[in-house]
């Protein structure tokens, strides 16, 4: 990471009682983000997604007072079962958004038993986007998926 590291990022980490396979395929099944990718009563209403480098995704997020959240992006990095890293920086192909917000890396560490060493790092561009994510509640709300990946990790 860069020395903008510590007032660009925020992160969750987990050791997890699910193989790293398992959280990995809850992640690129977009079949599935319905139950598990926000804290309720928010949901997935619509996800695609192409997995691999250069691939699109799309999630849609919807509110109990029916607000929508469209989420557009584009995958850096792909290394099955290992990590995932995607942006907002794009929307599609290499078409820059129109205020890229944050990239993500997900990884997945096999720590033996059946358990997984489960990172989320959100990276900004400003301290004042990270600041903004913070307030909206990144510590509870990305614990709270973290909980919801891990139960539905175990189903597969």
């Amino acid at each position: 990471m860069n020395a903008n590291a510590a007032t660009h990022s925020l992160q969750l980490v987990r050791e997890m009682d699910v193989p790293a396979d398992k959280l990995y395929k809850a992640w690129t099944t977009p079949e599935r983000m319905g139950e598990w990718f926000c804290p309720k009563p928010w949901k997935v209403t619509e996800a695609r997604m192409d997995i691999r480098p250069g691939g699109s995704s799309y999630i849609l997020m919807e509110g109990p007072e029916g607000e929508k959240i469209p989420n557009y992006g584009i995958y850096l990095e792909v290394v099955p079962n290992r990590k995932l890293v995607f942006t907002d920086a794009y929307t599609s192909a290499w078409v820059p958004s129109e205020k890229p917000f944050m990239t993500a890396v997900v990884e997945f560490e096999d720590l033996g038993n059946g358990r997984t060493k489960y990172t989320a790092t959100a990276l900004h561009w400003t301290e004042e986007d990270r600041k903004a994510h913070e307030e909206m509640g990144f510590h509870e709300g990305w614990g709270i998926v973290a909980g919801q990946l891990e139960e539905i990790a175990k189903t597969f």
